[in-house]
């Protein structure tokens, strides 16, 4: 089994993406909140895959206070590359890239970034051999796990982000024998 994290809360006032941006406060205390719950379940866990980025970074440590396993770093994991935009302000973003604050187009990329639809075609090449990940916790983003949604239910891919209800802090069980996910919190 595999359990995908979406990473606590940030500062959303700047552009994610690859953005440096840490978690505020009340994203690491949500982060705590789930680390307990983690500890409490009867999970089968090795290790802690994350993507490289601070906010994942950073929510790996907090959960990996209460379970104590290998933390492995990847830029597999990583969000949508919103290249230009990444870490900037969205004010700022609004002035500068009007046209890239709210994309409906799959195929449209960032500046120097990636489409939706890249993004799709990444995740889908990292589940051909997503068994590697098998008896972890993968703390990542909500474009990632929004797209292990989009390919295993095979649902066309849409510019709807709230769609899966993948939430900061929330947690979703990837089956492997059945390829199946879903959301346990």
């Amino acid at each position: 089994m595999i359990y995908l994290v979406r990473h606590g809360l940030d500062d959303e006032s700047y552009i994610g993406g690859y953005s440096e941006i840490d978690l505020i406060d009340i994203g690491r205390e949500s982060i705590h909140d789930l680390g307990e719950w983690l500890k409490e379940q009867d999970f089968l866990i090795d290790r802690i895959y994350t993507s490289d980025v601070k906010r994942a970074v950073s929510t790996s440590r907090i959960i990996n206070e209460y379970l104590v396993l290998p933390i492995i770093k990847t830029s597999d994991l990583r969000e949508l590359d919103k290249g230009l935009l990444n870490g900037m302000k969205k004010k700022e973003a609004l002035l500068i890239y009007p046209n890239f604050i709210v994309v409906n187009d799959i195929n449209v990329r960032y500046p120097n970034g990636e489409s939706m639809l890249d993004l799709y075609n990444r995740i889908k090449i990292l589940l051909e051999d997503i068994s590697k990940y098998d008896n972890s916790i993968i703390v990542t983003h909500r474009g990632v796990i929004n797209m292990f949604y989009y390919i295993l239910n095979n649902i066309p891919l849409d510019m709807d982000k709230e769609k899966f209800m993948v939430t900061h802090g929330s947690i979703h069980e990837l089956n492997l024998v059945n390829k199946k996910i879903r959301k346990l919190r």
